[in-house]
């Protein structure tokens, strides 16, 4: 009677082993969106981008700029002329057409260092 108490289970769950397992539903492979890459911020391209949009300022010296994962802007830290100190701080942010960097409020940063904007 005892073995036949401990076969009973084991016959249960065999029995549930059985069943056809259903089919899988066809899912759909969704692509995705492309990802527009942009060069990164290094000095040069700060260099490049004040002096195009600040005509008539004193050149880059150096600059060090850092952009915190996904996000849109880039914070910099730059000087100008023979200065070696990063006293003077801007912002990059992605341009309209979303193919590269710009300075974000280029007229005031301009202003400030004696230069005059020009629109890109």
């Amino acid at each position: 009677m005892k073995k036949l108490a401990l076969l009973l289970p084991v016959a249960l769950l065999a029995a549930c082993g059985e069943e056809p397992a259903p089919e899988p539903t066809p899912t759909e492979v969704v692509t995705p969106e492309p990802v527009n890459t942009l060069p990164a911020p290094d000095q040069a391209l700060f260099k490049e981008t004040f002096a195009a949009t600040c005509e008539g300022a004193e050149p880059v010296n150096e600059a060090v700029c850092r952009r915190a994962m996904g996000a849109d802007t880039v914070a910099c830290e730059f000087s100008l002329g023979e200065d070696e100190y990063l006293r003077h701080k801007a912002t990059l942010a992605v341009n309209e057409a979303n193919d590269g960097w710009m300075l974000a409020d280029a007229e005031a940063i301009c202003a400030e260092h004696g230069a005059h904007h020009t629109e890109n």
